[in-house]
């Protein structure tokens, strides 16, 4: 089935028992985030709010909880659209010429979009206020649309196909924005927007921009997916809800006639209001920056629409089925574009961008009696400068010797790289670079470091289960071991206090390790706050040791090595304590909870879910 809009979609998936009504009023403070949270983290259904405090609008979320749920949207189109993404070269060949590709079942009349005259007539104005005003954390600056698909022209090549939709969140209220006359606009600069809104600041001109909201799923999906050259987002929308992307110009501005929502404004030239905070895909709340402010033109909204929102926070969340959904429709899309490389995982337990776990081949040094990393250096570089890969801060790779590797087995790969590293050579450090704009380990905005950590060949250490006597009865606070994995120990530490300090701390407790003899069996050391917390769970390692470290800053070892501009030791020491400057985590408020309780009581709507937790 392909949907029209986003309340024949939702009409589906109820009638099909993949959606649940909540029929009680609920508060978009807080309340309507934490209902969807509870739900997620159970495996629950897509939710519909019908009556949501200070709004006329209904809003539904959890739509993309479950991959499943999601192919079942999609699953009309799911294949012929994975075909035209197949043809990742020139993709625009099965829609200009549909017979010669009829395979994919798909032509340039349902896929293009098409140009209507003037604004539907159910379209209605409305102001910024009269949406639901989702907040979905405590400390979040104000309510944000979470789900926007945010439209751009480029100004020097104007027109649809050379536009481009990205989701990047919109904050509706709070802070220094002028009630529904002004909203923020949180991208990075080398982000399609960015992209154009530089071209107009030096044309001396503001920057025309839509934010839609609703309308098809597969309108949603086409903001966040990453497509071939030459294929527009407005036409991958087409080809996966099988349908036109209908729009029309209304005041010089785009709008979308499938949208529930449409907000347009303009950006002008070097125009910033401070933006945030917001609870954010990494665990943490990404705090106060300035970033470009909207000013809003008009906005409109579809009789009877319905608002979709998400809530991000430590993953996994919804956005995680986001990130499995591309993975499934662009299949091999990275072995294409970088040659060598077998997979990439991006880890979404560390908060997606601060790990990667690639397998590549290795053929540069085939008839070496020990085998050195070589090829898997140049793929890494590689990997580390495509696209949203080159927001990671680790990445561990391989190749495939003795047998396969999986880069999804991620305890697997942590165990195959472990065995065969040697640490006095295949650490490789990129410093005062780039990081994601919300991973606050690093030394400021955007700024951070990186490190590979690279190994082939037969295993050249058993890596031990058990915590090693050197880690026992340490000095100076550092103390109660705990094993992550094999060859991962956990030390819990004293507080961060300053970088200066914890040179001087790492440093006696990596001279009293050495001290202690070789400690061959365990080659990483992670230190902590709570040890105990973080080796409850390996999702717990994952999150903690990736999303609060610096490699530059807070990577040292047991007898370090340095030649010829080269860094090495023989145990490597990992600082993932919470530091002054990372951002806070994430919260939920106890009374919350109790407010959401009558909704999960037996006479509730949610009755039905009481068990979950």
């Amino acid at each position: 089935m392909t949907y029209r809009s986003m309340q024949e979609c939702i009409a589906d998936l109820e009638n099909a028992g993949h959606l649940l009504r909540i029929t009680e009023e609920v508060d978009p403070e807080l309340e309507m985030a934490a209902i969807h949270l509870r739900v997620f983290e159970a495996g629950g259904p897509a939710l519909y709010f019908e009556k949501v405090k200070g709004s006329k609008y209904g809003a539904v979320s959890n739509l993309f909880g479950t991959i499943e749920r999601s192919k079942y949207i999609f699953r009309d189109t799911w294949e012929s659209t994975q075909e035209v993404i197949g043809l990742r070269n020139e993709p625009m060949k099965a829609l200009k010429q549909p017979l010669r590709y009829a395979g994919t079942g798909l032509s340039a009349r349902r896929a293009l979009p098409i140009k209507k005259p003037g604004l539907p007539a159910d379209f209605e104005e409305i102001k910024i206020s009269d949406l639901p005003m989702v907040k979905s954390w405590p400390n979040d600056g104000g309510a944000f649309v979470t789900l926007p698909q945010v439209y751009s022209e480029d100004p020097d090549k104007p027109g649809v196909m050379n536009a481009n939709l990205g989701m990047y969140r919109i904050q509706l209220s709070g802070n220094e924005y002028v009630q529904d006359e002004e909203i923020g606009v949180h991208y990075q600069i080398h982000r399609g927007i960015g992209v154009h809104q530089s071209k107009a600041a030096k044309r001396g001109e503001p920057l025309k921009v839509s934010c839609f909201i609703g309308g098809p799923p597969a309108h949603t999906l086409s903001a966040v997916m990453p497509l071939p050259e030459g294929l527009s987002e407005l036409t991958f929308a087409g080809l996966l809800s099988g349908r036109h992307f209908r729009y029309s110009y209304v005041d010089g501005f785009c709008v979308s006639h499938d949208a529930d929502f449409v907000i347009t404004g303009e950006i002008y030239p070097n125009e910033t209001k401070p933006e945030g905070p917001f609870g954010d895909h990494l665990g943490y709340y990404s705090l106060v920056h300035d970033f470009p402010v909207m000013r809003v033109h008009k906005v409109y909204a579809k009789k009877n629409a319905v608002y979709p929102f998400t809530v991000v926070g430590r993953p996994p969340q919804e956005d995680t089925a986001f990130g499995a959904l591309i993975h499934e429709l662009t299949g091999g899309a990275i072995q294409q574009e970088i040659p060598g490389v077998k997979e990439v995982h991006a880890v979404d337990a560390s908060g997606v961008h601060p790990l990667l776990l690639a397998v590549g081949s290795e053929r540069y040094t085939p008839y070496q009696a020990v085998k050195r990393p070589a090829e898997i250096l140049t793929i890494a570089n590689r990997i580390l400068g495509t696209g949203q890969l080159s927001l990671a801060k680790y990445l561990f790779i391989t190749a495939e010797d003795d047998g396969p590797v999986n880069a999804h087995d991620i305890q697997g790969l942590f165990r195959h790289v472990l065995e065969r590293i040697d640490l006095r050579r295949d650490l490789h450090f990129q410093t005062n670079t780039t990081i994601d704009t919300l991973d606050y380990s690093g030394t400021g905005l955007n700024s951070g470091s990186k490190v590979v950590f690279a190994a082939v060949g037969k295993p050249i250490r058993k890596l031990s289960a058990d915590v090693p006597a050197a880690l026992r009865d340490l000095p100076n606070g550092f103390g109660r071991p705990v094993m992550a994995m094999p060859g991962i120990a956990l030390l819990r530490a004293p507080a961060f206090v300053d970088y200066g300090t914890a040179e001087a701390q790492i440093r006696e407790l990596t001279e009293a390790i050495a001290a202690r003899g070789p400690l061959e069996d365990c080659p990483m050391i992670v230190l902590c706050d709570d040890s105990e917390f973080v080796g409850a769970s390996f999702d717990n390692f994952l999150w903690v040791g990736f999303t609060r470290s610096n490699p530059s800053h807070d990577i040292r070892g047991v007898n370090e090595t340095y030649a010829h501009k080269h860094w090495g030791c023989e145990n490597v020491v990992i600082d993932a304590r919470s530091k002054p400057h990372q951002a806070p985590p994430l919260i939920p408020d106890p009374q919350v909870l109790q407010r959401i309780e009558p909704v999960f009581s037996p006479s509730g709507s949610l009755g039905i879910l009481r068990g979950m937790r």
